[in-house]
């Protein structure tokens, strides 16, 4: 494993890698040593474009896993524009489960890529934010962030 940190204006990023793609990206209160190969230096370079409004879409080789229905979602998330915001409701029914709102919650949940694969842009039917395992705050802050750059 290798890992990498970033200064963000949301707070420390750190950045794990296998040698086949990043596997978790996470905020942390401190910077340990880094280990840089290849794919951490490609997702620090794409995450500060991303916080200057430079980029749009992350190219970066990924190494998660859950369960296939785990998978699906997060493939599903990828799909949302950026600037844009779905519903868990129109997540649960693009993954052909209309009553799978809550299990889509737990998905998003279990992103171990936030911002990469954008969680942040699944929101509650009402409108209301819904949760975010990196802080509300956060979930806020890219929203607004995105929106500024569309």
């Amino acid at each position: 494993m290798y890992k990498a940190y970033l200064d963000s204006p949301l707070g420390v990023l750190e950045i794990i890698s296998s040698g086949k793609g990043i596997t978790r990206l996470g905020f942390v209160k401190k910077k340990k040593t880094s280990s840089y190969n290849k794919a951490l230096s490609e997702c620090r370079k794409q995450l500060v474009e991303y916080f200057k409004g430079k980029r749009k879409k992350f190219s970066v080789p990924l190494d998660v896993s859950g369960s296939d229905f785990e998978e699906k979602t997060w493939r599903e998330l990828k799909r949302i524009p950026y600037g844009k915001t779905r519903s868990y409701k129109e997540i649960a029914l693009r993954v052909n489960n209309n009553a799978a709102s809550r299990a889509i919650g737990n998905a998003n949940g279990k992103n171990c890529v936030p911002i990469i694969i954008p969680c942040h842009r699944v929101i509650s039917n009402n409108g209301s934010l819904g949760g975010y395992s990196s802080g509300l705050w956060r979930k806020k802050w890219l929203l607004v962030h995105e929106k500024k750059f569309l």
